[in-house]
């Protein structure tokens, strides 16, 4: 659902491509078929998964780095998926973000929306916030980007598994309630992944209809899908 976005605002002038926290790589795989990826995962058992799937794609590089090892390098575009709610100086993040890009290069992230829907499972998986798309214009705005393009995604199965996600997040903050943001944060891309092949296609043919229908209503959804310029 997230990537049916995502696609769709992809740069075509792009060709050096950076994502940040790739998690298990199920992003990666498919920015490698269009552009030079490189994608950096703190946690090692996601990035172990991650380098498997780039190994047996052909394509793309995966290191088990954080954003900051990489200064004085420049690309073209740098992606974040369900990343910059898990940072608490959200400000700082971008900043960080942009000294990457080269002028005029472009920043691709997704975020959960609407800070109103902030829930048990948001604090079970290391989350500070959600955004509002005023409020993620703003902070892009902020940082010296320009071009700002923000689309809704999620409508309607979103708002169906929400509740069940939070659910979930109860239980366990009720039998578990310790661990830092930053040790949730860790196994946060771990969860609810598929664990097959088969699984996959599965959950893929099962949400087509849902993918058409978000299509429809870009201003509806639980989560952000944020493209923005960094000014020339």
């Amino acid at each position: 659902m997230r990537f049916d976005t995502v696609i769709r605002l992809l740069p075509a002038e792009a060709d050096t491509v950076l994502e940040v926290g790739c998690g298990r790589g199920a992003f990666g795989v498919r920015l490698a078929q269009f552009y030079r990826y490189l994608g950096i995962e703190p946690d090692v058992s996601s990035c172990a998964v991650a380098r498997e799937r780039m190994h047996a794609a052909g394509q793309g590089e995966v290191r088990n780095v954080a954003s900051g090892a990489l200064a004085g390098q420049e690309f073209d575009m740098v992606c974040a998926f369900e990343v910059l709610e898990h940072i608490e100086d959200d400000a700082a993040a971008v900043a960080e973000w942009a000294a990457l890009l080269r002028p005029g290069g472009w920043l691709l992230l997704s975020v959960p929306a609407h800070q109103r829907r902030f829930g048990a499972w948001d604090e079970i998986v290391g989350h500070f916030r959600r955004y509002d798309p005023a409020g993620i214009t703003g902070l892009l705005g902020a940082a010296g980007f320009t071009d700002i393009s923000v689309r809704l995604y999620g409508f309607p199965l979103g708002y169906l598994l929400e509740p069940v996600r939070n659910l979930v997040g109860r239980r366990r903050l009720a039998t578990r309630p310790g661990g830092s943001p930053a040790e949730r944060t860790a196994g946060s891309g771990r969860q609810f992944q598929p664990t097959s092949g088969s699984l996959g296609r599965a959950i893929r043919w099962a949400t087509m209809p849902f993918r058409l229908l978000q299509r429809a209503f870009p201003r509806a959804g639980t989560g952000l899908v944020v493209r923005a310029r960094l000014a020339r």
